[in-house]
């Protein structure tokens, strides 16, 4: 019964993502809007492509109970070793450093990340489908209408998901090396844009040095790796034994 309600659970988020992410890319929004995903489109933010990192690993979750269910033993392997090292290597790290790096900047100053046109260039029902909890608070009809934000969510539910199921973590030297690749590849594609339009994909940068830049990023990829840690430590802190430790050769 309890791994029925985990299956439905992960379908379910795997639905939302699917939605989200499909409502979110074919949005049209007003000329600043449309200037602001000029080249690239929405592609160049972290945000939206961490929800479509959420589409695949929900589905190869899913895909995951669908092969359980039929006992094909040959597949399940292979699937199983894929979620956990997408989840364990890119999905939990990802998700919470957007959630930690946006709304620290965002608290400081929201231009430098999430501009105040944004607020009424987005829809209300795509605005609270795509985040939870920090409200932010916008007149409207003499109303105060809760605006919501899509770099909340994907923290709960990150958590959630390790709470819900026991993740097999690789080599710390395999799990990092993976990580730092993602967000090398990463911070080539904001360079390379910047290169193309010379305008940065976030605001922040464009206010910082080279030398500060550089710091930012050297700063990143040591939150990204404590998060990695955390979220190994997390792991085991939680499933104890049931989390085997990666085979060591001899």
């Amino acid at each position: 019964m309890a791994s029925m309600s985990v299956c439905i659970y992960h379908f379910l988020v795997w639905g939302w993502y699917i939605f989200i992410s499909y409502s979110f890319s074919f949005q049209r929004g007003e000329q600043q809007l449309s200037q602001m995903f000029e080249y690239r489109g929405q592609w160049k933010y972290l945000t939206v492509l961490n929800l479509l990192l959420q589409v695949i690993f929900y589905g190869v979750v899913c895909l995951d109970h669908v092969l359980k269910g039929m006992r094909r033993n040959k597949d399940i392997k292979c699937i199983t070793i894929s979620r956990d090292l997408i989840f364990t290597t890119l999905v939990f790290p990802v998700s919470t450093f957007v959630f930690t790096s946006f709304w620290t900047l965002f608290l400081y100053d929201r231009e430098l990340v999430y501009p105040k046109f944004l607020d009424g260039t987005l829809p209300q029902w795509l605005n609270h489908a795509v985040v939870s909890s920090s409200m932010l608070w916008k007149e409207k009809k003499k109303e105060r209408m809760p605006k919501v934000n899509h770099h909340t969510t994907v923290l709960p539910l990150s958590l959630v998901e390790t709470i819900l199921k026991p993740h097999q973590y690789p080599s710390k030297k395999k799990g990092l090396t993976l990580l730092g690749c993602a967000a090398i590849a990463y911070t080539c594609w904001i360079l390379r844009i910047y290169y193309v339009t010379k305008k940065w994909v976030y605001p922040v940068f464009a206010q910082l040095s080279p030398e500060s830049i550089t710091a930012f990023f050297s700063v990143s990829y040591v939150l990204l790796a404590c998060i990695y840690l955390l979220g190994e430590y997390i792991n085991q802190l939680i499933w104890g034994d049931r989390v085997q430790k990666p085979m060591k050769r001899k």
